[in-house]
């Protein structure tokens, strides 16, 4: 195939973080990419249920929660979720040492009850975050886990207060798990996800690039965290936002300015992809 293939981190890449509203300029970049032969994957730790809102500005198809769920066009192409054991072990592990969980299956998310108002006592009563969190939960359609019926997951989204909290699950579950934790914003909290060891972004990267028959030298990838730092790390280039992750920006070939100031649209004309 000609072209380059672009993978696209969504919250705090694509949009705004929580958000399903990309700025027109990167929309317009990303249409313009296309026609010219270019194709465009979402690359992302949301489930499909939480990145459809997207799917119609025209993606060609998209790494989906974390690389365990990935589809081109109309074909599935990868699809892992944990064992009902991994399951279930992970669940109580984490519950039994006071760590919150948001769980992701295919077409639905469920989070512990209270996880906002946790978020704002451990950051001194931020209402902002609170509100935040909420706005997030409301957007995303992300359900209290008191609803969970049981049905197959692919991630584990967790916050604690201290890492001494996350030990027991990570002394268990090392072997078959990583722990991606974020780098921490004010020290108050952790925050990170546990990806299944069989799969991640840039793994997820290569399945599609196979998937096509197409070849690594063409692959770009653009991202914010360190939840990207496969990706990045498996693609040709990559790409760091400028309100990216520090440690992230050291992975790249390129900072590029932030969501809010066109850095997608920026970068993309930078790089060639407008013609």
């Amino acid at each position: 195939m000609s072209g380059k293939i672009i993978f696209l981190d969504i919250d705090g890449t694509l949009t705004l973080p929580g958000s399903n509203e990309p700025p027109q300029s990167a929309l317009d970049a990303i249409k313009k990419a296309q026609s010219l032969g270019h194709k465009v994957y979402l690359c992302t730790g949301r489930n499909p249920a939480m990145l459809s809102p997207l799917l119609k500005y025209g993606f060609d198809g998209a790494v989906a929660s974390a690389g365990g769920y990935i589809f081109s066009g109309d074909t599935v192409i990868y699809d892992c979720p944990m064992t009902e054991d991994q399951r279930q072990r992970s669940m109580d592990l984490f519950k039994a040492n006071g760590v919150y969980r948001t769980i992701e299956a295919k077409d639905a998310s469920y989070c512990d009850d209270g996880m906002a108002e946790f978020m704002g006592k451990v950051s001194g009563g931020n209402s902002e975050l609170v509100r935040w969190r909420k706005a997030i939960e409301s957007s995303l359609n992300i359900q209290s886990i008191s609803k969970y019926d049981g049905r197959p997951i692919y991630k584990i989204i967790f916050m604690c207060e201290t890492l001494d909290q996350l030990k027991p699950a990570i002394e268990s579950l090392e072997d078959e798990f990583y722990f991606l934790v974020q780098d921490a914003t004010d020290g108050s909290y952790l925050n990170g996800e546990l990806i299944n060891k069989q799969f991640d972004k840039g793994e997820g990267v290569r399945r599609v690039v196979d998937h096509l028959g197409a070849d690594m030298k063409d692959t770009i990838g653009f991202g914010d965290s360190m939840n990207d730092l496969e990706m990045i790390e498996a693609v040709a280039y990559g790409v760091c936002m400028e309100n990216g992750s520090p440690t992230l920006k050291n992975f790249s070939q390129m900072i590029c300015p932030s969501v809010e100031d066109d850095g997608l649209a920026k970068a993309f004309a930078e790089l060639g992809l407008l013609g």
